[in-house]
């Protein structure tokens, strides 16, 4: 059972189910809607510029996908994909 990769639903984007930041592949940008998490992680998140209406551009992850950069605001950004599920975009239009 080693050999065996687990496969992984993608989420689509024609679907109801909200766009999260850790769903952008690298390139792929969006713009921050809300924050989901307690007031002070999201507050320092805001403090580096993952402020509601702010554009974020996914850059490269760890060899293992964990953590990922992230631009935002002229600068680079490493942030856990567990962090990522809460911040909740829009794409750009």
């Amino acid at each position: 059972m080693w050999g065996r990769r687990r496969r992984r639903r993608r989420r689509s984007r024609g679907t109801h189910a909200p766009l999260t930041l850790a769903d952008l592949k690298e390139g792929e940008s969006g713009v921050v809607d809300s924050l989901e998490l307690p007031e002070d992680v999201a507050l320092r998140l805001m403090e580096l510029g993952f402020i509601p209406g702010t554009t974020v551009v996914a850059g490269p992850g760890a060899p293992g996908g964990d953590p990922r950069v992230y631009r935002v605001d002229g600068s680079e950004i490493a942030l856990r994909r567990e962090t990522t599920r809460h911040l909740l975009l829009r794409i750009p239009g």
